[in-house]
């Protein structure tokens, strides 16, 4: 993932994984208060869904892609499939 800001979150059990980008103004989100199913943004406040990274609130309107995970031999793997 060359140049791409990956978070993984494990949710119940389930990992998923997001460009670390808020949509907003490009800064990252990590370090930003997961609560439930969202993360939010440490600079403004903006709520993504972990699960499909659709912006949930503003300042953020446009989604944050969301990368396919699987786990082989305990190793978490991510593939960013947008430009196949």
């Amino acid at each position: 993932m060359d140049g791409t800001g990956v978070a993984v979150f494990n949710l119940e059990g389930r990992y998923y994984a997001i460009e670390d980008v808020c949509t907003h103004d490009g800064g990252i989100l990590t370090g930003g208060l997961v609560e439930g199913d969202q993360i939010v943004c440490p600079r403004h406040g903006a709520r993504f869904c972990i699960r499909t990274g659709e912006a949930l609130a503003p300042p953020a309107f446009e989604p944050t892609a969301v990368f396919p995970v699987r786990v082989s031999d305990g190793e978490i793997q991510v593939r960013d499939d947008r430009w196949d």
